[in-house]
């Protein structure tokens, strides 16, 4: 649960808090994203994370209690229908907040607050797992003679000799067909 903060409300009363939260929530469900003071972005975040995982479980008992902060019913369709769905493998964490500096006129702090939308990439199980993995790959590998290891370099080193030469005579060609050109000087006064 988050920390309740000490001094005067965002709003001026409990109240009117409560009333900007729900209205920053449903914005951010509306438009995927908005843009806000730092402060209330930090504030309505748990609220969105709470809403988001209550539109995940999908039953009735849960889009009630959705309904009971967002009001308007295409927003809370919206988010059981469309959100959700896109948030089932992820466990939480369904909102980024992003500071962009302050604001012209006040010089407030801005921050955009924005729903993740990019599919998660599952972390490997353990630690111990990646070692096995690579000492499995390792009896895997056929065994490579000793032969064909000390021919593969004599034959690399031949063939690299031979492009460096076939270049050279290639430059050597281009240089002589072209026709040198006089030096230009400048001879401004």
């Amino acid at each position: 649960m988050p920390k309740p903060t000490k001094g005067p409300r965002l709003g001026g009363s409990p109240t009117h808090e409560r009333i900007m939260m729900r209205n920053l929530a449903t914005q951010l469900f509306q438009h995927g994203r908005i843009t806000t003071t730092e402060t209330k972005a930090r504030r309505v975040q748990p609220l969105a994370e709470k809403l988001i995982t209550k539109a995940k479980r999908g039953d009735l008992h849960s889009r009630r209690l959705v309904l009971e902060s967002i009001t308007d019913v295409a927003v809370v369709k919206h988010l059981f229908d469309e959100i959700a769905p896109t948030m089932a493998e992820r466990e939480g964490g369904y909102t980024r907040i992003t500071k962009i500096g302050p604001r012209k006129g006040d010089n407030a702090p801005l921050a955009v607050i924005e729903i993740i939308t990019e599919a998660v990439t599952p972390k490997p199980k353990s630690a111990k797992a990646a070692p096995k993995a690579e000492a499995k790959a390792d009896e895997t590998e056929t065994p490579v003679e000793e032969s064909e290891v000390a021919e593969a370099p004599e034959q690399e080193i031949a063939e690299d000799e031979a492009a460096a030469e076939a270049t050279e005579a290639e430059a050597d060609e281009t240089a002589a067909a072209e026709p040198t050109a006089p030096a230009e000087t400048d001879q401004t006064k």
